[in-house]
């Protein structure tokens, strides 16, 4: 019959097992150190206890008349008188077997047979608790197996106090310790010390690596594994990697023929990983990669390990070929896991990695890049959470140092890694947080220095490309961290960790677009909006962007008629400053027109299906058709020819508030329009719901099985993407069309007709210089 648990038993079971199974095990612990202190301080004072024994048998023996040698004694006095064998002098050398083991156990025999009060006291308290745990046994069953199931150590309860497996480690160490002195002096030079062991090993002799000897180094490695073979490859590949060094090293090997260099770096590259899978095999924990570090191989080929590695990494930084740089990432791959204890190689490594992958420049290919990222984000994977928080740091340095030069070539570079570092915030959300939080603080005091000390100086710390890319950065950041279609996981936007920062981020956002609010600046304010339409978009977030959009509208840069001028449009994507040739022309007119259409017109398509959309539009609509009064309103004709004093004035206000561009208000006029549409489309669908605007439920499925191109704004927006998508693959292609031109033109000797063009194209470079000194100046 199963005896069962008593309530009080429960009871304690709930509330106080867990402090008390706590407070036992923290007890356990300072007995254990207590014992340990204890024996110390008795073997300490037997020891002084010997020391004073010997100083008064040496007294002793000094007061006493000296004793003769055996050679000056005769045979009455050698059998009359005591004699001391003197004992065999040790002079610095190594004990004989025997006399090491006597030592041992005259000393283990004393340490035994000395015992104090307090060992006895803690023996007795031993017995008693021993008692307890036995009486437990036998009164309460149930609660004993639970102790031993969830608390083994506290029934498992030892006499001695020691840590287990002590001396049985000490007895290994003292065995092995002896054989790994007479092992020093002959592997010092065939293991070595890690790099700086194999850079001198013969001395100033090296030896030449031919095809021959790495043939047989080769079939060795991949019949075999031979580690002998490997160690050799792995200094050759050292002294490769090393060939164009300053320094004046001398290595084993030395390599001369190109073509030697090539099939040496091809064995180093993909067989070394091989053979050091094959005798470290990675185990998987956790989802996570681990290499055993404390296993005896594992300090064994750990010089040969970190001399590999440091190659390959010194090989990586003096690279420039990508294909090159390709094979070597994919080698470096396999290797993070044994690689994960070094932690000075590893950040050698990260360093060099993020080099590559954020560099800015048209010499590295995408695929190169991309290689660079899966072996960051590799390691990211593998790395704890400091190691994490130290490469998401370089990460987002790497990205701002590479956006300070922003053009049509760069940009696409610069949009490739945006959007690959973003995934590394999702890998740990805390970790990702800490550092999203750090960054957009650091931007929000760059901001508030600036408004409350605006100088030239300050507002240089803000209208900046790196200061435009942060902000970009951080709304893709939080687009994809809270988005519910990117995180399968997330239920709501609000469930995720980086939701908070949504809002100090749109503050930041919204407080540096209007900090020089003048139509210079305007191509700024739009990239900024450009970054709070994703987050809204993907975090279903209402910001208020129309006023912001309205503002431009309302400038008299789009209220006044403008000036011709004939200048090629203006290229919104590369500018955060309008150059002062381009304003008040028509042409910067229409670029900012069409940018202000474009973006109401996303704004409103994110609120197409919501059941509040007829309410929502009802200021911009009011504000759009005001305007389209105030600029497209022609003065009216006086009757019979003549006109009154108050007439002229009329007519003088209106000419000056009219701009004179059709193109530009039949596109305003077209915009109102379809929201309008979309207005009477959303007021139709909500006519026929039955239930009350405080149902939240009800209110946010409203429509929610509808997709947002079939409502009539969603339509129209469609259709001006896929317009401006051909108008910007135009310019690309008529951009990419004028550099081969120019690159040919740079080739041909230069003719007389070639001056006009030469004449052109460095006029249009001075502008390009003139308008990035203004951009760094203000």
């Amino acid at each position: 019959m199963v005896h069962r648990a008593k309530k009080t038993t429960k009871k304690f079971e709930k509330n106080h097992l867990k402090d008390v199974l706590e407070k036992r095990k923290e007890s356990a612990k300072i007995k254990q150190r207590y014992q340990v202190k204890e024996k110390k301080k008795a073997k300490q004072a037997k020891d002084a206890g010997r020391d004073g024994d010997e100083d008064v048998e040496s007294q002793k023996r000094s007061s006493q008349p000296e004793e003769k040698n055996l050679g000056d004694m005769t045979v009455d006095e050698f059998f009359a008188g005591r004699v001391d064998i003197p004992e065999p002098k040790i002079n610095g050398k190594k004990r004989k077997r025997g006399q090491s083991h006597e030592d041992g156990s005259l000393n283990d025999s004393h340490e035994i047979a000395a015992q104090d009060p307090s060992s006895d006291q803690d023996e007795e308290e031993v017995t008693l608790h021993k008692g307890d745990l036995d009486a437990l046994a036998e009164k309460d069953p149930e609660f004993y197996l639970y102790l031993k199931e969830n608390d083994a150590e506290l029934l498992e309860f030892e006499e001695t106090g020691d840590i287990p497996g002590l001396d049985d480690l000490s007895d290994q160490e003292s065995s092995v310790r002896p054989r790994k002195n007479k092992k020093t002096k002959s592997t010092e030079e065939s293991a070595g010390n890690g790099a700086d062991a194999e850079s001198n090993i013969n001395g100033d002799e090296s030896v030449e690596v031919t095809s021959k000897t790495l043939n047989k180094w080769k079939a060795a490695i991949e019949e075999q594994h031979s580690l002998r073979a490997t160690r050799q490859v792995v200094l050759a590949f050292r002294a490769a990697a090393y060939t164009n060094d300053e320094d004046d090293k001398a290595y084993k090997y030395i390599v001369s023929s190109p073509d030697v260099y090539h099939e040496l770096l091809l064995v180093a590259l993909n067989l070394v990983p091989k053979v050091l899978e094959h005798h470290l095999p990675i185990k998987v924990t956790n989802g996570k990669s681990r290499v055993p570090t404390d296993s005896k191989k594992f300090r064994t080929l750990s010089p040969l390990l970190k001399s590999y590695a440091s190659s390959l990494q010194h090989l990586l930084e003096g690279l420039s070929d990508p294909s090159t740089i390709k094979l070597t990432l994919a080698s470096i791959l396999p290797l993070l896991p044994y690689i994960l204890s070094f932690k000075k190689l590893l950040k050698a490594f990260t360093k060099t990695t993020i080099g590559i992958w954020s560099d800015p420049s048209t010499i590295t290919t995408e695929s190169t890049r991309i290689s660079a990222f899966l072996l960051i984000r590799s390691l990211a994977h593998l790395a704890d959470s400091s190691l994490l928080a130290a490469i998401l740091k370089s990460i987002y340095q790497g990205l701002i140092t590479s956006s300070r030069t922003t053009n049509a070539q760069t940009l696409l570079i610069l949009n490739l890694l945006k959007n690959s570092a973003v995934d590394l915030w999702a890998i740990d959300p805390q970790v990702g947080y800490t550092t999203a939080f750090t960054s957009i603080r650091q931007l929000a005091i760059h901001l508030r220095g600036s408004i409350t000390h605006p100088t030239t100086e300050s507002h240089k710390q803000v209208y900046n490309w790196q200061y435009t890319h942060s902000l970009d950065f951080w709304s893709r950041v939080l687009s994809s961290t809270c988005s519910t279609s990117t995180n399968l996981t997330l239920k709501r936007p609000q469930d995720s960790p980086f939701h908070p920062l949504i809002y100090p981020l749109v503050q930041i956002s919204l407080g540096a677009l209007r900090l020089v609010p003048t139509p210079t600046y305007f191509p700024l304010r739009f990239h900024l909006v450009r970054s709070l339409l994703r987050v809204s978009r993907q975090t279903n977030t209402y910001i208020p962007l129309a006023p912001t959009l309205l503002e431009v509208f309302s400038s008299p840069e789009l209220k006044r008629a403008p000036k011709n001028a004939t200048l090629r449009p203006l290229d919104f994507r590369v500018v955060i400053r309008t150059p002062a040739a381009y304003l008040k022309t028509r042409v910067y007119q229409n670029g900012a027109g069409d940018q202000c259409v474009e973006l109401l017109g996303e704004f409103f398509s994110i609120w197409a299906k919501n059941i509040a959309f007829p309410e929502l539009i009802i200021p911009p609509t009011v504000l759009m058709k005001r305007w389209l009064k105030e600029v497209s309103t022609s003065a009216p004709a006086s009757q019979n020819g003549k006109s009154n004093k108050r007439d002229k004035v009329k007519k003088r206000d209106r000419s000056s508030g009219g701009n004179n561009n059709h193109k530009l208000n039949s596109a305003v006029q077209i915009l109102v329009q379809k929201i309008n549409a979309n207005a009477a489309f959303i007021e139709e669908k909500r006519r026929k719901v039955t239930f009350a605007p405080s149902n939240r439920a009800e209110v946010d499925n409203f429509l929610k099985d509808l997709d947002w191109e079939d409502t009539p704004i969603g339509a129209y927006v469609a259709g001006q993407r896929k317009s401006k998508e051909e108008r910007e693959r135009i310019l690309d292609d008529a951009r990419r069309q004028d550099e081969e031109r120019r690159g040919e033109e740079e080739r041909k000797p230069k003719g007389d007709g070639d001056d006009d063009l030469d004449g052109m194209s460095a006029e249009e470079d001075g502008e390009e210089d003139e308008m990035e000194v203004e951009m760094e100046g203000e």
